[in-house]
């Protein structure tokens, strides 16, 4: 596979000569074989690049502008792209190319991989100690003990409680007040008796004194 980059090496722009120099540098330090493909002077060049560009890729005017960077027939990307992937360490994702081995981005695509094994088989491993942990029979006799226990709880909450007996002692004492009542009520009487008794006496002791 070839990798093809669409220069204009007679172009006046000044952004667009720093842009093509950082994408060939860029391969160079890479050691990508590359051809670049002059657009300025080959006309044959400029039609077919424009004419591979991805109508989603080109600009508002229709013309992509260099640098545009192929992988054969395949189209990679323009300098907007191509620095994305740089700064991402996956130029070589973004060419089309296999990373060598000891690359920046070998390392990140193993470490990805590893990290995607290594989870895939730690879920296994959580589900086989998960379900060897599960012991249907402990669970089920702490079940029982639990619900013994809450019986007996019930049980002891549902006891009646036990009325306190009457007192004999205390129903006697209830009716001192009333024998205390009456011995007041017969001494009033007797009060009152003995009242009258006087008076009457007074009044015998009177009309005695009168008929004398």
């Amino acid at each position: 596979m070839v990798i093809k980059v669409f220069l204009a090496t007679s172009s006046g722009s000044t952004a667009i000569k720093k842009k093509q120099q950082d994408v060939v540098g860029f391969l160079e330090a890479l050691k990508v074989d590359y051809t670049q493909l002059d657009i300025a002077c080959n006309e044959e060049n400029r039609m077919w690049m424009r004419q591979n560009v991805p109508e989603e890729k080109k600009p508002s005017n229709g013309i992509p502008l260099p640098p545009q960077i192929f992988n054969e027939e395949s189209y990679c990307g323009d300098y907007e792209t191509f620095f994305d992937a740089k700064e991402d360490n996956s130029v070589f994702s973004f060419l089309g190319l296999a990373p060598p081995p000891g690359s920046k981005e070998a390392l990140k695509d193993n470490e990805e991989e590893y990290i995607l094994e290594n989870g895939t088989h730690a879920e296994e491993t959580n589900e086989e100690e998960t379900e060897d942990s599960i012991e249907v029979p402990e669970v089920e006799c702490n079940g029982d003990a639990y619900r013994d226990e809450a019986e007996e709880v019930k049980d002891d909450q549902e006891e009646p409680i036990a009325e306190p007996e009457e007192n004999e002692d205390t129903e006697g004492g209830n009716d001192q007040p009333e024998d205390t009542e009456h011995a007041e009520e017969d001494e009033e009487q007797e009060e009152e008796e003995a009242d009258v008794e006087e008076e009457e006496d007074f009044l015998e002791e009177t009309q005695e004194e009168e008929s004398e």
